[in-house]
This record gives structure tokens, sequence and C-alpha cells, in this order.
């Protein structure tokens, strides 16, 4: 089984990340962001990832900390669950529609983490949630989880929809890329030798 569990402990925030990338998209997430778990929740469901998170953090400031840490240490338990990347397929892409959004996202888990964020929100908030934090936490998770992630919104109107629309197409190139492919057992889905 490909499973991690990472626990980060800081002056902000004390986070628990545990991850099986076999799974079956089972979700318990209680970071105190009520939206964020919504986010984190669809994440798991669609990428098939288990996933459990908990989050206590300093939320008496804003949920900056909080989101951005919760990416971190996501990305640290991709990293750990991968392992050697032997059999998996590597690559990822998904354009995911939603009502009136379209987001397209393609990653490589390659351990060379870069981010190309082309979204924009037309609000600054949904509900209390900023939405600016979306992007934190996707910069978090392709920096520590070795990623590099394109995201691009084709067009969108609703701010809610747009960051849903996001996170499901992210957990569904994540799942594409994680999955094993039988032709590939024990080798690596490179020339290079290593990732």
């Amino acid at each position: 089984m490909r499973t991690a569990k990472i626990t980060r402990d800081t002056a902000e925030t004390k986070i628990s990340v545990e991850i099986n990338l076999d799974g079956t998209g089972i979700y318990d997430n209680q970071t105190g962001v009520g939206f964020f778990d919504h986010m984190l929740d669809q994440l798991s469901r669609h990428s098939l990832i288990d996933m459990t998170v908990r989050a206590d953090g300093d939320l008496h400031i804003d949920d900056h900390h909080t989101v951005e840490d919760v990416g971190i240490a996501l990305g640290q338990a991709l990293t750990e669950a991968v392992g050697d990347k032997k059999g998996m397929n590597r690559y990822g892409h998904f354009a995911l529609a939603m009502d009136d959004t379209q987001v397209a996202s393609a990653l490589d888990i390659s351990a060379r983490p870069f981010l190309v964020w082309n979204v924009d929100f037309p609000s600054a908030k949904i509900g209390t949630f900023d939405t600016e934090l979306v992007r934190e936490f996707f910069q978090g998770l392709s920096t520590h989880g070795g990623i590099t992630l394109h995201i691009d919104l084709v067009h969108g109107v609703n701010s809610h929809h747009i960051a849903e629309a996001a996170f499901k197409s992210v957990a569904k190139s994540l799942r594409m890329a994680v999955e094993t492919d039988p032709r590939m057992v024990g080798q690596l889905p490179s020339t290079k030798g290593k990732l």
C-alpha cells in the first residue's frame, strides 16, 4: 500500500495528514475552515486518494497559515507515498466543467516543483474564505510534492465554482498520475534512471 502520515508542528499551526494513494476516496478533513474542508473533500473523492487531515491553526489571525501548511503537509505526504515512483504513470491532465466554469490542469510528479497559475477570481471572498488562498494551497502542494502543476481557468464567473473546479480538476489529474501502469511494473516513467 502506498500510504503516508505526515505531521507538521509550528508556532502557527499543528497539522496531521494521512493518505492512501490506492484508496477509494474516503475522507475525513477537519481544518476549522469550512470551505477549505469542502475543497479537501473534493480533492480526496475525485482523486480516489483516501485522506484524513487535522489542522489546529491560528484562525484568530486568518485562514492563511492553516491553508498553506495543509498544502505543504499534503505535498510531503504525496512525496512519501509515491516512493520511488516505479510503475507510476507520472503525468496527469483533466479539463473539468462545472456549470459556468471550466478549469484545466496538467501535472507531472517529477521532483521538479513548479506552479503555473492562470486563475483569476471575480471576487475576493467565498463567504469568509479569501480566494487568494486557493493559489497558496496549490503552491504548497506543488512545492512540497515535487509536482510541476499547471492550472488554467478557461472560463467562469462564479468564484465558488472556479475554486471547486480547480480542486476537482487537480484531483482527477492526480488520480491519473499516481495510477500504476501494468506495462511499467518495476520501471521508472523516465529515461533518466531517477525521478
